[in-house]
């Protein structure tokens, strides 16, 4: 067993040197090549066999319906159709709600939104497929809709119960208080539109069993429900995730039907099974982040401390549960954000609705919270004639006090990362600068307004539900050093696979390159939490750290005994295994002394969060192991004549504990503000009055692009280790920085609060649009929105008229228009002209000096 690899140095040519890409450095990301490259293998990309069939769903078209009849004869007829599938040929379990009922997998009778699965085409193609569903005859009884938060709470219809968190007497605080402000704010929900859309591929197995590759967050669930839907055991069905591109939560509990109806044809054919949705199916089919309407009422003192609070949360669930109760619960959680409320009462609302069932997003409601705690910041300063930013830091929570939820506040550093925040970017001489020259502009009638704001974040960090806070590993040490590494949580490109290989590098002081992780797989880590609440490094890597652990003790124990040494005087440094000064052996030598005397070098790893704990009943408790902090200061022009915005500079300054891969972690601030930036800005879904969504494709939903980022953006970590004993008292950072973009949007209320003297709390909305933004500024200068100018209804008469007569009212040809000045040009050279001379270049068009989009455009 003398071979080494060539894929990492050979143990006998490594130097006594601190090993590479340990904890704490920037490691690039395990699969950053092969993203590059174009060569990372996700779940559509692995090559099936011939015979693979291939699935498409028939979609209801009513929100609200009952189903009358449902003739599929033609979709059984069409070309390369197997099967059709509808409800009564569903083997076994026919609901898949991840926590509550009430989600079945195909509708039976009533259908409760656009796009709720009818039946299931099994063809030999995707597109084949696809084709035949569009080939139903379905006849509906249409029934009412509720589509709004409005009309549900009006009708008093809901998912699940209210919930309700008190402290103190809220009504009193507000009745004694010497100034009341009450306020309202509405907030849209948003697509994940994550880069690989839902996906799923199952392969029957020789025992009969089933091996599932998903594209899921959620490995065990998706096990869990395939098994029950396919009438199997739990150990028969295997789901395998290498990676995802890209969940955001989108793939917590909406990954599993598409894999439940790949695992029921599987079986039912005997047959792999492949299935995949389009962008647009995608968009329509899918939950997504909850719509909110939230209102407030809070107490002040003169100088803007609060004293009171009342707050109603009234979360858009959709038709089923999912995970709204979690969700509306995290915004309750959360609609404090950072400052201490004396009083409070806070009420939690569920509202079902005839759409579909929204979903985890990013903040799972804790941005929904936030921004409540933040547009109510800004209304307290605004009616005050205050700067948002005293207000905030007057309003802050100090240690020893604790949340309306009963949880004490401890190691809260936010007021020093707001002033180290503030002085580093010289927030106060900006702010005196921006003044001066909105009111310049205003004296000169620019159209230009600048806007500042500087927002904290606190957010919790643990699953609400208690049970989910915990997780397993499995790690192997091979005999020639190579440590083989498994773990429960899913990367899905936010870095967690090389943070928790640094982990295990780090245990036995080894570089980076000796250790490899493989797929999750529930078949070597069982009944595995999903990746989400920003807990993937904080759990998992503590459960790695235990296996490696366990490994250790058994080496060191041997190795006392083998060489007559204390176990103190053994350590694993620099690649080498030191036996106090009696003997130094490379670690693959360790490794190799241990197994020739039969020492296990395997071992499972295992971890539950400590400290926390909730009593729903009471809504009172710890449900957080600790607070993500972080703070952001932007900077933003607005036109007044157009609504149009630029984010001119943001400085963000952020608390990840002691960083486990500060470049990993600044790349998930990044990208987390950025996706915030465009919850908060740009991204506006929109429904039709019958329940269709009719944004639903790229070409009508806009996400952030590199033109929409800060043009000076300054990014740092905070530099303070966490006090609690997390992973290497690292921090979470997948989820708090998404709300470092509310200021952003705080700065573009700041700009059209400029325009009445920052004295009035601008009516902007969320998302604020470069529409929303001149309807706050119109509503600001007391002008109407709507046209006052009439339309022209006589000349249109006319026009359409004189088409008639033509006989072209239906045609859908661009009518030419006359313009002054211009002439029709027909140069003597194409006159006539019935064919192309190059015709091969139609074909194959040369575009190597083709001109892409430069930056300014």
């Amino acid at each position: 067993m003398s071979h080494h690899s060539s894929l990492f140095d050979s143990y006998s040519i490594r130097r006594v040197r601190p090993p590479k890409n340990k904890i704490g450095t920037s490691a690039k990301h395990d699969s950053a090549i092969t993203h590059v490259m174009g060569t990372a293998t996700y779940v559509d990309d692995i090559t099936k066999p011939q015979g693979t069939l291939h699935l498409a769903v028939g979609k209801s078209s009513h929100a609200h319906a009952r189903i009358l009849s449902m003739d599929l004869s033609a979709v059984r007829e069409a070309d390369e159709v197997v099967d059709v599938l509808s409800f009564k040929d569903l083997p076994a379990q026919t609901d898949i709600g991840a926590v509550f009922d009430g989600e079945p997998l195909m509708v039976n009778d009533i259908t409760e939104y656009v796009g709720q699965t009818l039946f299931v085409v099994v063809a030999t193609s995707h597109r084949a497929a696809k084709k035949a569903a569009t080939k139903a005859v379905v006849e509906y009884e249409p029934l009412p809709a509720v589509l709004s938060i409005d009309k549900a709470l009006e009708q008093e219809l809901f998912v699940r119960p209210s919930h309700f968190m008190k402290r103190g007497d809220a009504a009193t605080a507000l009745e004694s208080a010497p100034i009341r402000i009450e306020g309202h704010i509405h907030m849209r929900g948003q697509e994940h539109f994550y880069l690989e859309g839902q996906v799923s591929y199952v392969v029957p197995c020789d025992d009969g069993g089933l091996e599932v590759y998903t594209s899921s967050q959620h490995p065990s669930e998706v096990q869990q429900l395939v098994a029950e839907v396919t009438d199997l055991p739990f150990h028969a069905v295997n789901t395998v995730v290498r990676r995802m591109g890209g969940g955001f939560g989108g793939k917590e509990t909406q990954a599993a039907a598409w894999a439940c109806l790949c695992g029921i044809v599987a079986k039912r054919h005997n047959a792999p099974v492949s299935m995949r949705l389009d962008r647009q199916d995608d968009m329509v089919v899918t939950g997504k982040r909850h719509e909110f309407a939230n209102r407030y009422e809070v107490g002040l003192d003169k100088s803007g401390r609060i004293l009171g609070v009342d707050m109603q949360l009234a979360g858009l669930c959709g038709y089923a549960p999912d995970l709204s109760d979690a969700i509306v619960d995290r915004a309750m959680f959360h609609c404090d954000n950072a400052y201490y409320y004396p009083a409070a009462r806070v009420a939690g609302h569920r509202c079902k609705t005839h759409t579909v069932s929204n979903t985890a997003y990013r903040g799972f409601g804790g941005p929904q919270g936030l921004m409540t705690a933040e547009y109510m910041m800004d209304h307290i300063a605004y009616t005050l004639g205050q700067d948002p930013l005293q207000v905030r830091l007057a309003n802050l929570y100090q240690d020893g006090q604790s949340t309306h939820y009963g949880q004490t506040i401890e190691h809260f550093d936010l007021a020093n990362i707001m002033t180290k925040l503030a002085a580093d970017c010289d927030y106060d001489k900006r702010r005196q600068q921006i003044i001066e020259f909105n009111q310049k502009a205003a004296a000169e009638g620019s159209d230009k307004r600048l806007g500042l704001a500087l927002t904290p974040v606190k957010f919790g960090i643990s699953f609400t539900v208690q049970t989910l806070n915990q997780a397993g590993a499995l790690v192997h040490v091979y005999t020639d050093g190579s440590i083989h590494l498994n773990h429960g949580g899913t990367e899905m490109g936010q870095g967690l696979y090389i943070k928790i290989a640094q982990i295990v590098a780090n245990e036995f002081d080894v570089d980076l390159d000796t250790v490899k992780v493989s797929a999750t797989r529930t078949d070597k880590v069982p009944n595995t939490s999903p990746t989400a609440a920003s807990s993937g490094t904080d759990i998992n890597g503590k459960a790695a750290q235990n296996a490696c652990l366990s490994i250790k003790a058994r080496i060191v124990e041997f190795a006392a005994e083998h060489f007559e040494v204390a176990q103190e005087e053994i350590r694993f440094e620099q690649n080498h295994v030191y036996i106090g000064d009696k003997e130094t052996l490379t670690f693959a030598e360790m490794i190799q002394l241990s197994y020739q005397n039969r020492i296990s070098l395997s071992s499972t790893g295992y971890y539950k969060t400590p400290k926390i704990f909730y009593d729903r009943s009471k809504a009172w408790g710890r449900p957080f192991f600790y607070f993500a902090l972080g703070a952001a200061c932007a900077e933003v022009e607005i036109d007044t004549l157009t609504g149009e915005y630029k984010v001119l500079r943001c400085d963000v300054l952020h608390d990840a504990g002691q960083s486990i891969n500060p470049a990993i972690d600044i790349g998930q601030i990044e990208g987390g503000f950025v996706q915030g930036m465009g919850w908060l800005t740009a991204e506006e879904l929109i429904w039709n009055d019958k329940g269709k969504l009719a944004s639903d494709s790229p070409a009508n939903y806009k996400i952030p692009t590199a033109h929409d980022l800060p043009k000076q953006w300054n990014v740092k970590l905070y530099d303070r280790k966490n006090e609690e004993q997390t992973i290497y008292n690292s921090k979470a950072v997948g989820e708090p920085p998404f709300m470092l973009a509310a200021s952003v949007w705080c700065a573009l209320n700041n700009a059209v609060a400029s325009l009445g003297n920052y004295q009035k709390n601008p009516e902007l909305t969320m998302p604020a649009t470069p529409e929303a933004v001149l309807k706050a500024v119109m509503r600001m200068e007391g002008s109407s929105w709507d046209l006052e100018t009439k339309a022209d209804k006589d000349t249109m008469d006319s026009l359409i008229e004189g088409i008639e007569e033509k006989g072209d009212l239906y045609n859908d040809k661009v009518m030419p228009q006359d313009v002054r000045h211009a002439k029709d040009i027909d140069p003597k050279e194409v006159a006539g002209k019935q064919t192309d001379e190059q015709p091969e270049a139609i074909e194959h068009p040369n575009v190597a000096g083709a001109r892409g989009p430069a930056h300014s455009e």
